[in-house]
């Protein structure tokens, strides 16, 4: 242990700890060996549980197969995801034989949540090559985004005339850490409760005061076209706290806080993600998943891209599961055997809106009545508190409540064969298809997986079309392309209208997730995001490249309607739905909408008349 202690001691951000700190750290360390090329971690897995320090060696960070970085003795690497909660962004392997420190989350967060922590981190994440900005996931990237969209609140604007207490009185209104004094000549002072707490609590100037006593003048300010990497830059090499982002004709724009930059990236899936964790009993849990709607609401108003929020409504549902399943087990004793929970549809995809059920399956290995008593009231009671803090479930019955979801390892295979053998018996390809978007949240032990069967699909051309027939079963609504907002039959039968509304789930978003989720199978890609699938199945050839970047700019679009709808209707206290009013769109977006069922339809007859199945 002494060893690692010294090699911790040498490389931030570990290098100020006291001894002590770097003794407990050190005991939690799990040392690794990768031979030279292997892989330590993919590009869509995780979130990440803890971190990887280089301790011989080096690892590569590669994106689409292009080295974006080497890193050496002492480097970390896997905190972007740990902190996010959101899966890792690229692939890490050994770019020569590595041996590895491993650290628990539970050991390192802590230490990056210390000023000098923080600030490795923001290094870290600006320094580090980024991937291309038109890759997809590349909007989900803080540091990559114009400061205008990262800026929360309205400023606090002060006339050089107010006394301390009057600007200390709009600030705690507004809920702001800092206001703005505009002086003569365009120039701009800034008064932060740093400044409050030193030179009045703690200082000697009076509250009577005018407050340009207390402020710091001229205030550097930043542009707001500005990226978030310089402006952390900025913060970070002139040590601010606070840093006013201000047009060129003087307009202020708002004041962004050191932490803003780092809160869109870690802190509304973490703090969320960790109260959870945290919680010892269900009361706790349902009062910390309560928390969920008002911060989607807040992620919204500071302009998170809808990706991103999906995302984590994702982390918080997994974090709630895993953790109502810790307290079943813990009610119901050990299991007999090992199980792994799975996520299904849109949580599966990470796709998930306020208005989504829940989908999901138990696998667990082994036979008996036993066996499967126990699971079947583990699954049971884990769907059932799952409904009780706010997340239904899956309608339809696709939830591990029900035995044809809750099987063994044995059973899940068999009924996976027999589906890709019969596909056009019961509803085999529904089936197919539901479990083509699964991916594991938590499990105990290392059960078997059965969706490794899913890789015959590529090998079925009969299933194939059959697939694709069923992706094409949604289409858009051919008399909203007709129109302009009038209230007519948008369905042509089908149920996406209602009282002139169209449902963009059925009619937008469902039709784009069954043809990505077509092409990643006959590619035989096992992805489950529709942005991922979509890229996935252009490279494979399996859907035109220029039609994939036509479904994911369609996809883009109405999912940010379907999401922007759902927060106003959480704003109002009214339940979710996917019911949008034609006439409440602007001219515009109504015209971008129109276009957008154009080209889903266009696609969707291209397809029809050529499969592009692999020979």
């Amino acid at each position: 242990m002494h060893d690692v202690v010294e090699f911790l001691h040498r490389h931030p951000p570990f290098d100020d700890l006291a001894d002590n700190a770097l003794e407990t750290l050190a005991r939690s360390v799990e040392v690794e060996f990768f031979a030279s090329g292997a892989t330590i971690f993919q590009p869509g897995e995780g979130p990440i549980e803890h971190v990887r320090v280089v301790r011989r060696g080096a690892v590569e960070l590669v994106n689409d197969g292009r080295v974006l970085d080497l890193l050496g003795e002492g480097e970390l690497f896997g905190h972007p995801s740990m902190l996010s909660g959101l899966p890792t962004g690229f692939e890490a392997r050994a770019g020569e034989d590595a041996l590895c420190y491993r650290l628990p989350a539970d050991a390192v967060v802590p230490l990056l949540a210390r000023p000098a922590g923080l600030r490795y981190v923001a290094r870290s994440l600006l320094e580090r090559p980024r991937p291309d900005p038109t890759a997809p996931g590349a909007s989900l990237d803080p540091a990559g985004q114009p400061v205008a969209r990262l800026v929360r609140g309205r400023p606090v604007i002060c006339d050089p005339s107010w006394s301390v207490r009057e600007a200390a009185q709009r600030m705690r209104e507004a809920e702001a850490s800092a206001a703005m004094v505009r002086l003569g000549d365009g120039e701009l002072g800034i008064v932060t409760d740093r400044d409050l707490r030193d030179r009045v609590v703690a200082g000697s100037v009076g509250a009577d005061e005018p407050v340009t006593v207390v402020m710091n003048a001229p205030a550097f300010t930043i542009t707001p076209e500005r990226s978030g990497a310089e402006a952390m830059l900025e913060m970070l090499d002139r040590d601010l706290h606070h840093l006013p982002v201000v047009w060129p004709h003087g307009e202020v724009l708002g004041v962004l806080t050191d932490r803003d930059l780092l809160a869109v990236e870690t802190h509304a899936p973490f703090s969320l993600r960790r109260a959870i964790e945290d919680a010892s009993d269900r009361e706790g849990l349902r009062q910390a998943a309560g928390q969920l709607r008002s911060e989607v609401i807040a992620l919204h108003d500071a302009e998170v891209p809808p990706a991103r929020i999906g995302s984590i409504i994702t982390i918080v549902v997994d974090a709630l599961t895993r953790r109502l399943i810790q307290l079943a087990v813990s009610d119901l004793g050990a299991p007999a055997s090992p199980f792994t929970w799975l996520a299904l549809g849109s949580l599966g995809r990470r796709e998930v809106v306020p208005s989504s059920d829940v989908d999901s399956g138990l696998v667990w290995d082994g036979d008996g009545e036993q066996r499967q008593g126990y699971m079947r009231t583990l699954g049971a009671r884990v769907v059932g508190e799952l409904a009780a803090n706010g997340f239904a479930a899956d309608p339809h019955g696709a939830t591990a409540a029900q035995p044809l979801f809750d099987r063994s390892f044995d059973a899940w295979r068999s009924v996976i064969r027999t589906s890709i053998e019969r596909p056009d018996r019961g509803k085999a390809l529904i089936f197919i298809s539901l479990l083509s978007d699964a991916r594991p949240v938590f499990g105990i032990g290392d059960p078997r997986d059965p969706l490794e069967e899913l890789r015959q699909v590529r090998d079925r051309r009969t299933l194939l079309r059959l697939l694709l027939r069923l992706a094409l079963a949604h289409g858009p609504p051919t008399g909203l392309r007709r129109l302009r907002g009038s209230r007519r039959d948008l369905g042509e039968g089908r149920s996406i209208e209602r009282r002139g509304q169209f449902d963009v789930k059925r009619g937008g978003v469902l039709p784009i997730v069954g043809i990505a989720r077509f092409a990643s199978l006959a590619a035989g890609v096992r992805v489950t995001s529709t942005r991922a699938r979509l890229d996935a199945a252009a490279t494979a050839g399996t859907v035109d490249g220029r039609d994939a970047r036509v479904l994911a700019e369609a996809y883009d679009l109405f999912w940010r309607l379907r999401l922007e709808h759902q927060v106003e209707q959480l704003r109002s206290g009214v339940q979710p739905d996917d019911y949008i009013d034609l006439e409440g769109l602007n001219p515009v977006v109504r015209g971008y909408v129109r276009e957008a069922f154009h080209a889903v339809a266009a696609v969707q007859h291209s397809l029809k008349g050529d499969l592009n199945l692999p020979p």
